[in-house]
């Protein structure tokens, strides 16, 4: 299996630089999540980085932790504090940094080091990094859109929440020919199937019979 760390990294600094120059009052500005300033996102993708740093770190010693051991209540409210903090960027840059030195100090074989995240393994980890960047970056709303994803990412979006797409529908990508299940077929750009996915707002047509997503793929019952 290759790991994405190299197309991780790419993404990193696409949204550092996306995201650095906004201003105070350009981060208090709304975002389409529920609840949620730029400010909400950037402090997700920042402390994100730190947790992951912790896990990789972790893993890398023989050891499994929680990506957040106050669990989700722990999560959220850093989010909140960091949001409005005037050190945002300074974290931002710090977590990626601890992040992207941990993943060069892994061996091949390490990345099937077993993860407390989603009962998986540290790769599963890094694809998970390699999503919520791509997807954050356009939730900041700074001119970056599904179309600008790398369209292996694209790929793997679909792959990770093909347990949105109901039973009896599948999709077909009309750019790469690749398909996914079976059934009336929803039919688009790869890219933007997989905005579509992932309740973002395609910036192409999605041809196909009205669909209903299913919920979001929740995080496991640990269980190491």
């Amino acid at each position: 299996m290759t790991v994405p760390v190299p197309e991780v990294i790419s993404a990193h600094r696409r949204f550092v630089a996306d995201v650095s120059g906004l201003t105070a009052v350009e981060l208090a500005v709304p975002t389409a999540l529920p609840g949620w300033t730029r400010g909400h996102v950037v402090a997700h993708v920042a402390d994100g980085g730190r947790a992951f740093a912790d896990l990789t770190e972790a893993a890398l010693r023989g050891e499994i932790v929680s990506l957040f051991p106050g669990g989700v209540d722990e999560r959220n409210a850093r989010i909140e504090e960091f949001a409005t903090a005037p050190d945002l960027m300074d974290r931002l840059g710090d977590g990626i940094a601890r992040l992207e030195a941990a993943w060069a100090r892994a061996e091949p074989g390490d990345w099937r080091r077993p993860v407390r995240f989603r009962n998986g393994d540290l790769a599963g980890t890094v694809f998970a990094r390699w999503r919520e960047t791509w997807i954050h970056l356009v939730d900041c709303a700074v001119g970056v859109t599904p179309a600008d994803w790398p369209e292996s990412l694209a790929a793997h979006v679909i792959d990770f929440l093909w347990s949105r797409v109901p039973s009896g529908v599948a999709l077909v990508a009309t750019d790469t020919g690749e398909h996914w299940g079976s059934g009336d077929p929803v039919s688009g750009t790869v890219r933007d199937l997989a905005a579509w996915v992932a309740g973002r707002t395609p910036m192409g047509a999605v041809a196909g019979p009205p669909v209903g997503l299913n919920p979001w793929p929740p995080h496991p019952v640990p269980d190491r």
